[in-house]
């Protein structure tokens, strides 16, 4: 199993959680998720650590250290607050984020309300609900439209 995969079975079952793992896998080429950083914990690193997992508040306090860029820094910051953990005003955290940055923000905000797990529900003409079934998704992961 690679590291992203581990990341994301850990994350696996709480939205927000899983929307903050996976914009840090997604984004600056995944150099966020990577083994190194502090934030993230693999076995080993304290005791009775069994599995990798990420700890939203260190990344927080990361993001103040002065080590990164603008848009690193309050894109860590956006990222810890979608996991719960830090508020933020978004007018101060969107401001200069990348294009491709924003593309996933809008959909790990998606993913954090579950909307990927709602069912499929179209009008007809005459204003009638139809129901598919199917989960949708309100904006989808780019280029993972099937991501869950």
């Amino acid at each position: 199993m690679t590291h992203a995969e581990d990341l994301r079975r850990w994350a696996k079952g709480t939205y927000t959680t899983e929307a903050a793992t996976e914009l840090l896998l997604r984004a600056f080429n995944g150099r966020f998720a990577e083994p190194g950083n502090p934030w993230v914990r693999t076995p080993g690193a304290t005791d009775n650590e069994a599995a990798v997992w990420i700890d939203f508040d260190v990344l927080a306090e990361s993001a103040h250290n002065g080590a990164y860029s603008g848009g690193e820094a309050r894109f860590l910051l956006l990222t810890a607050s979608l996991a719960g953990n830090v508020h933020v005003v978004l007018a101060d955290v969107l401001i200069g984020l990348d294009r491709h940055v924003i593309d996933l923000i809008l959909a790990a905000v998606s993913h954090s309300t579950g909307s990927h797990d709602h069912p499929g529900i179209s009008l007809g003409e005459d204003g009638t609900p139809t129901f598919s079934g199917l989960p949708t998704t309100l904006y989808p992961w780019p280029g993972d439209d099937d991501f869950r």
